[in-house]
């Protein structure tokens, strides 16, 4: 028994995620990482955490968050679906963690590679594959099998 995500993910055949007592989720690692049962398991499961961005309510599924992981959001080199200002940039080596504040005023971790010219201050364009993206609830439920696209909920 760990508390450690980290730990948890590099040597468990199984995990199960509590939350206060109650356990939110089972399964393998790469279960829990490519399938998290609600917004609770999909940020505690990752490093960096899983992205968050408050959507409007205005959509047929009711989606009122999207999950998308830093490492599944590339900076566009045209248009992008997001569009934002550089942060801090983290220089670790072989890879680089933008903080980027989108023009929206939500902000995203996004992985670069290690020897990305970009820096503070700079407006960059994201995407992402709708593959890669969650879609959850009000309830924090992941209801992604229901949602076909992401600009189904980015449109409302």
């Amino acid at each position: 028994m760990t508390h450690d995500h980290v730990e948890a993910m590099t040597m468990a055949d199984r995990i199960a995620v509590f939350n206060k007592g109650v356990i939110e989720q089972v399964g393998s690692p790469l279960e829990l990482y490519q399938n998290p049962a609600n917004i609770f398991v999909a940020g505690f499961i990752g490093s960096p955490k899983m992205n968050f961005i408050k959507t409007n309510t205005h959509n047929d599924f009711k989606v009122t968050t999207i999950g998308v992981r830093p490492e599944h959001i590339t900076v566009a080199e045209g248009e992008g679906i997001w569009e934002g200002k550089i942060g801090v940039v983290e220089h670790l080596g072989s890879e680089s963690f933008l903080h980027v504040t989108l023009n929206d005023g939500n902000g995203l971790t996004v992985k670069a590679s290690g020897d990305t010219p970009l820096k503070y201050g700079d407006t960059v364009k994201l995407t992402v594959n709708d593959d890669k993206v969650f879609f959850f609830d009000e309830a924090g439920l992941n209801v992604s099998s229901a949602v076909s696209s992401l600009n189904q909920i980015l449109v409302g």
